[in-house]
């Protein structure tokens, strides 16, 4: 793990910062021929979970990034709770989970594109815990150099 000062000039936000550390666990999904979804959990300035998509190599259709950063960072927390730390998460949260994070309070999530198919945002029920701030849509992968791309079955990430 690893602390960041974002004081100074010439620096970029912590939020695009950690916005392509997400990034960096989507292109390990990726490599290892998984959705290329990636996260990070964010405590204090500090990373404290990652995660990416695994559910093809674990069979396991729960094993989405989200639900990877936010246990890793519960158990290097030592505790159930992800109070005042931020999910950050390349692509909006399912309903699945969205409400993993209403459990384990996260106090804010942060994602990168919506998810209109899938995405929780499209239900007129609020399924994040009520204190958890939202920031989504923010284009963070545009203003990294990098985009999605979807065209002929496959998964890329430029």
């Amino acid at each position: 793990m690893r602390y960041i000062n974002f004081e100074g000039e010439n620096t970029i936000s912590p939020d695009d910062f950690f916005m392509n550390e997400a990034l960096r666990e989507a292109k390990l999904a990726l490599a290892e021929d998984e959705i290329p979804i990636g996260a990070i959990v964010v405590c204090k300035g500090q990373i404290i979970g990652r995660g990416h998509n695994l559910t093809e190599r674990l069979t396991d259709v729960s094993a989405h990034a989200e639900m990877q950063a936010m246990t890793a960072a519960a158990n290097f927390m030592g505790g159930k709770y992800l109070k005042d730390c931020t999910l950050y998460v390349t692509l909006e949260p399912c309903v699945m989970c969205a409400g993993a994070s209403y459990w384990f309070q996260v106090s804010k999530i942060v994602f990168g594109a919506y998810d209109v198919r899938m995405g929780f945002g499209r239900l007129n029920q609020k399924v994040t815990h009520p204190k958890t701030e939202i920031i989504g849509g923010r284009i963070f992968l545009n203003r990294s150099g990098r985009r999605w791309v979807r065209g002929g079955g496959r998964k890329t990430l430029t």
